[in-house]
């Protein structure tokens, strides 16, 4: 009896150097769902093959002659959008391009170690093996040119004078609107999309964890600045949480609030396999903010951030999903749904909108007398 062969996914490599080309190759054939179909030395032949072949899956290199993976990937996600893994260098220049790329519509990372060969390859072999069977499984749209930094809207919240803005600067036993926007695969184009929203009259913090090495996250946060008013800088071990200002959290660390606002980072190593883990940042927000707590679950693969939503909810603060259809992976949210932990499932446009209107409904004026 004739055994049906089982659907292998057409890998198309974009990669200028042949060595790494074949190193690619054979991490990528070694695996019964995946095979490599045709090689692209630049980002010219890699739009022209994307086109003709219509491969399943694409890996990018960014550094490449005549035109680079950055330029390529906005190109094929523009034309013929196909999932795209960059596979490139931890350094600062490399990081930012990988970011961009992932702003562009790129489904995920791979960071190449320090020296390029083969033995060294190997030990991020089970993670590219990982993120090309997941990005196959990811459902592509067509993109525009890369996201631009934009105007943002005025807030609708009340000016605050700068008499009141002194009185209303917190003290340890005061509270104020804390955010926790959580994310993974997916994450950095939609945090872009998210971003303009926040301004610096915000009168609330923001803590931003997103699963990325520990090496992209500065840069992250530098990249992330261009894109809103609101202040925004990496965590930093010991810092005072405060209005106005947007926290990424380093990839190297866990970030915890403690009971007097004041931020934690630890280095222990991973919690439920995740470094950072959301559920971490979540539950002591939840802790310390109470009612004034807002969690936000974006796209990303997994269930971290479903037991920190539970703890805001069980906190009386509002708990956001993400919906399916503007997820690139509709798994964290998911599980945070499945749950019980999700108060609202929202269209990625319309998130902002939602925690303005329950920050303005938080920092509201008490009314005259009012006790």
């Amino acid at each position: 009896m004739i055994q049906p062969t089982t659907k292998k996914y057409r890998v198309l490599v974009v990669e200028d150097s042949t060595f790494m080309c074949k190193v690619l190759e054979r991490i990528i054939n070694a695996d019964p769902l995946l095979q490599v179909v045709a090689y692209a030395k630049d980002g010219n032949e890699a739009v022209a093959l994307a086109e003709s072949l219509k491969p399943d899956l694409i890996t990018m290199d960014i550094n490449m002659p005549h035109m680079d993976g950055l330029e390529a990937t906005e190109l094929i996600m523009s034309r013929n959008p196909r999932p795209i893994v960059i596979v490139s260098s931890e350094s600062k220049e490399g990081a930012d391009s990988t970011l961009k790329a992932l702003e562009l519509g790129a489904i995920e990372f791979v960071a190449k170690p320090s020296a390029t060969v083969d033995l060294d390859m190997q030990t991020v072999r089970e993670e590219l093996l990982r993120k090309l069977r997941m990005a196959v499984k990811v459902r592509v749209v067509r993109t525009a040119a890369m996201p631009r930094p934009l105007a943002a809207p005025p807030m609708t919240i009340p000016a605050i004078t700068s008499l009141e803005r002194a009185d209303r600067m917190p003290s340890p036993d005061q509270r104020f609107p804390v955010v926790v926007m959580a994310a993974s695969t997916g994450g950095p184009a939609t945090v872009m999309r998210l971003a303009p929203g926040f301004t610096k009259e915000f009168p609330g913090a923001v803590i931003l964890v997103q699963h990325m090495p520990a090496s992209f996250t500065s840069q992250y946060a530098v990249q992330l600045a261009d894109f809103t008013s609101i202040r925004v800088k990496e965590a930093e071990h010991g810092e005072v949480l405060q209005p106005s200002t947007m926290y990424v959290c380093p990839g190297s660390h866990h970030l915890r609030v403690n009971p007097t606002g004041r931020i934690q980072l630890d280095n222990s190593g991973r919690i439920d396999g995740y470094l950072p883990c959301i559920d971490v940042t979540l539950e002591t927000v939840a802790a310390y903010a109470g009612a004034m707590s807002i969690g936000v679950v974006l796209t990303g693969m997994g269930n971290d951030g479903a037991r920190g939503m539970k703890a805001v909810k069980a906190a009386a603060g509002l708990t956001i999903a993400q919906n399916e259809e503007t997820s690139v992976i509709f798994g964290m949210p998911a599980e945070a749904i499945k749950a019980g932990a999700i108060d609202v499932v929202l269209p990625l446009d319309e998130i902002y909108p939602a925690i303005e209107k329950r920050v303005v409904g938080l920092c509201r004026p008490a009314p005259v007398g009012a006790r």
